[in-house]
């Protein structure tokens, strides 16, 4: 009697979440310059009008959270727009004359997924 065959099926798993969420960070070559959140909002659509022109600047984008202190935001991105405004803001170089750069700290589907870094854990 032989044993029976096992059969398997590959699922490949695509993420249908309509929106990303990314935590980013601006950082200024020289330190005490301010953005209060409507001015980071403007240089984020600045950002992707500079690259893909102005349909692209039209992509739902929201600023979920916003630190004036630290230049940090949590952004809300539909998932279709994910790679251009990553990819605007990286080639992002300069605000007003000012050298900067934003920094992509973490992307999610999740939300809840960025409100924690294994990479800054402490064990007790």
């Amino acid at each position: 009697m032989t044993a029976p065959t096992a059969t398997y099926e590959r699922i490949v798993y695509k993420n249908p979440s309509e929106h990303h969420y990314m935590k980013v960070c601006l950082e200024f070559q020289e330190h005490g310059v301010g953005l209060n959140a409507a001015q980071f909002k403007q240089l984020l659509i600045s950002a992707l009008k500079d690259l893909f022109g102005e349909v692209d600047a039209a992509l739902p984008l929201d600023i979920l959270t916003y630190e004036e202190k630290t230049l940090s935001a949590i952004l809300r991105i539909c998932s279709s727009g994910l790679v251009r405004l990553w990819s605007s803001l990286t080639l992002l170089g300069s605000y007003k004359g000012k050298k900067c750069a934003f920094r992509v700290i973490q992307v999610s589907p999740f939300l809840l997924a960025l409100s924690g870094n294994s990479r800054e854990l402490v064990l007790d």
